[in-house]
């Protein structure tokens, strides 16, 4: 009787972990990636008068708690000017050469729907949201009217490098490219951030009533780089 019991219980379990591998099919993904960028800059909110498109690139490391809740830890290195001296009536002018690191979360809308049933769902999975806190140093190379202002002997606006904090919020796509275990192994991730800074000498100028900020247009890709582990709806479609 007991040996009846005991080879039953063996064949039960055999056949769940068959239908428990089977199941897992599609559903792997790797935990972690790496990947880089490159963008187009606009300091959009600052003290001078006209706009300037600058580029920058990025380093980023993510941790993936599902594959549509990242954890995006990034350093970035780039260059923001504006103004023109000769042109607007504040003859304000600025370049700066920054670098920043930020820690973001990023939610992508396959985390809340149903994307099995409907092809535009299934499209609609990779779009997501993101936002964090991040350190920025300034480095203001290039300042218009220091020469005229030291001249009369008048106060300069503002330090030429500081560091202020800056909060990120993106809206974005990721493309999922899928290996053939149908994971994620590439990532083309294209996206529009705008970065609210804590502070008002981004552009080297303390002036208005409003802190500084910068917008950006990024192009970037990304590579799963391990620790495998299994999602609890199919991934691939």
């Amino acid at each position: 009787m007991i040996k009846s019991i005991l080879k039953i219980s063996i064949i039960i379990l055999l056949c769940s972990v068959s239908f428990l591998a089977k199941a897992q099919v599609g559903f792997d993904y790797a935990q972690y990636d790496v990947g880089f960028a490159a963008g187009i800059n606009q300091a959009s909110s600052t003290d001078v008068q006209t706009l300037k498109t600058t580029p920058s690139i990025r380093l980023n490391f993510t941790y993936n708690q599902t594959p549509f809740v990242n954890y995006i830890f990034e350093a970035e290195f780039g260059r923001l000017k504006g103004g023109d001296s000769l042109k607007t009536t504040t003859q304000r002018e600025f370049e700066n050469h920054f670098s920043a690191l930020s820690f973001r979360v990023q939610v992508q809308a396959g985390e809340f729907i149903n994307y099995s049933q409907s092809q535009f769902a299934n499209a609609l999975k990779n779009l997501y949201l993101s936002s964090g806190l991040g350190y920025i140093s300034n480095n203001v190379v290039a300042r218009s009217n220091d020469i005229l202002l030291l001249a009369n002997n008048q106060i300069i606006p503002g330090e030429k490098k500081t560091n202020e904090i800056f909060i990120p919020l993106r809206l974005g796509y990721e493309f999922k490219i899928f290996n053939s275990y149908n994971q994620p192994a590439v990532k083309i991730d294209l996206g529009y951030q705008y970065n609210f800074i804590m502070g008002d000498e981004l552009d080297g100028y303390i002036a208005g009533k409003h802190n500084d900020a910068y917008s950006q247009v990024t192009l970037g890709f990304k590579f799963a780089i391990g620790g495998v582990t299994s999602y609890r709806k199919q991934i691939h479609y």
